[in-house]
């Protein structure tokens, strides 16, 4: 008998070990925060009081929500557990406006059968870096005097939301705070002379299939140049695999990560369903993603 539960803190090393095991290089602590996010937005397969697969089905709002963290272990592909998950996603967010997820290229069909619509091609860029010593990144190629990059303990993380709010497809305070104030990790801030945000940055550790490495996101910034330097806070002193998922809308990642030594790894393709929450349609300053799992 094939049961969809609620996620539960007991279920955490699962989940983890699922996403690893499917190459979604999980963070560490990244699924603690998207359970938190919305309490019950992860659900898992049980077959045989056996954890078989799981999904993320997880509401920031009436407006808007995110499917991901969709994985079947191996040994139960092609046994129904996949549509059942999916079908219960869908179920739980039947009321929402927007619904958004990363689908990978050969399921792009199957969701446009569900009336998801392609967007845009997300591409995961990885470098190695080979030095943990630091290059102590400065502010010469800033266009503005007045920035400064600084680390999260010397702003308000309320200059962070408000920034962060006018440039996401739609607000994420709950999710924002549990992910920049998490112990894994670092988070350095754009910020002028009053305090204000003008672009931000996340790097956390995370698990790959064999081994550990860091994943950036989310980068935001106003210009370009900004995201060059944040990316470089981030990335200094952290030796080994870097990740970094950039939107295909934004053609300058492509060109800050290439410039950087970044190597394209693997694609998909954001994909929504309904009616998006910003109709201006995508905001530049995005340069990454947090995640793919929610977006």
């Amino acid at each position: 008998m094939l049961e969809i539960k609620p996620f539960t803190p007991s279920d955490l090393d699962v989940v983890t070990r699922l996403a690893r095991e499917q190459d979604f290089a999980p963070g560490v602590g990244d699924i603690e925060i998207y359970a938190n996010t919305d309490r019950q937005g992860i659900w898992l397969a049980w077959l045989d009081n056996e954890p078989v697969g799981c999904i993320a089905a997880v509401t920031y709002n009436p407006g808007y929500a995110f499917i991901g963290l969709f994985a079947v272990k191996s040994e139960y592909q092609g046994q129904g557990v996949g549509r059942r998950l999916w079908e219960h996603a869908l179920e739980t967010l039947s009321n929402v406006d927007c619904i958004g997820l990363e689908a990978a290229v050969q399921m792009v069909s199957f969701y446009e059968k569900a009336g998801f619509e392609k967007d845009c091609v997300t591409t995961r860029r990885q470098k190695m870096c080979l030095s943990d010593q630091s290059e102590h990144p400065n502010t010469s190629l800033l266009l503005r005097s007045d920035i400064s990059v600084v680390p999260l303990r010397d702003v308000s993380l309320e200059a962070i939301q408000r920034y962060d709010e006018r440039h996401e497809i739609s607000p994420r305070p709950h999710f924002l705070e549990q992910w920049l104030r998490h112990k894994a990790g670092e988070v350095f801030v754009a910020m002028d002379g009053k305090g204000e945000c003008h672009g931000y940055v996340r790097i956390r550790p995370c698990l790959l299939p064999i081994g550990e490495g860091w994943r950036v996101g989310p980068l935001l910034a106003e210009e370009e140049a900004m995201a060059s330097l944040l990316l470089n806070n981030a990335m200094d002193r952290h030796k080994g695999v870097v990740l970094i998922d950039t939107p295909g809308f934004n053609l300058a990642a492509k060109t800050i990560t290439k410039a950087k030594g970044f190597k394209p790894m693997a694609t998909t393709v954001r994909m929504y369903k309904g009616v998006m929450p910003q109709p201006q349609g995508h905001d530049g300053n995005v340069y990454g993603l947090a995640c793919l799992e929610l977006g």
